[in-house]
């Protein structure tokens, strides 16, 4: 189970992608596969997050499975229910964890959703693996530099001298190659 976040602002909550989310679309396991691809046609969803009536996660359904347990076999969508052919007890995390635990994770495992539950367990949000594409180079720059700004500034002293030691030795190439 990933950790709980050490430094700020790397939580799953703490992405504007999980602020600005629509609600997940949600069904019961019982429901038609019919009745849910109507629900995600109607909202341009790619998945359904099946809860049970706590409103706990059970299982994800997506288009893939409509495409490879549905019409690949030759199931009526009307009477195959979606607890048949939905991927039972997914990986499930909590709005609290590290951000970077989860997107290597996804990547080892291979999984496109990661449903995200608060303190209840209760279905928050999800986030796909384009939300985590923009985990972006701005992202990792701005910690680059405060890394950068906490090692410098405790190690002041050293760069001090290193840097002194770079400048005499500039100002004596150049004083070198002035005098020839």
């Amino acid at each position: 189970m990933p950790d709980k976040a050490k430094r700020p602002g790397n939580r799953l909550m703490d992405r504007p992608e999980y602020r600005l989310k629509q609600q997940p679309l949600t069904c019961s396991a019982d429901t038609s596969v019919f009745d849910a691809v109507l629900a995600m046609s109607e909202k341009n969803f790619g998945a359904i997050v099946v809860i049970d009536n706590l409103k706990k996660v059970i299982g994800v359904f997506t288009e893939r499975d409509v495409m490879n347990k549905v019409v690949g076999k030759k199931l009526n969508p009307q009477k195959t229910l979606v607890k048949d052919i939905m991927t039972p007890n997914p990986r499930v995390a909590s709005e609290t964890d590290d951000l970077i635990d989860w997107l290597r994770i996804m990547s080892n495992e291979r999984f496109r959703r990661l449903p995200v539950v608060d303190g209840n367990g209760h279905i928050k949000a999800v986030f796909t693996q384009g939300d985590f594409v923009s985990y972006t180079w701005p992202d990792l720059m701005y910690q680059i530099k405060n890394l950068a700004t906490a090692t410098l500034s405790k190690n002041f002293a050293v760069f001090l001298i290193i840097g002194g030691i770079f400048l005499y030795s500039v100002a004596m190439v150049v004083l070198i190659k002035t005098l020839v």
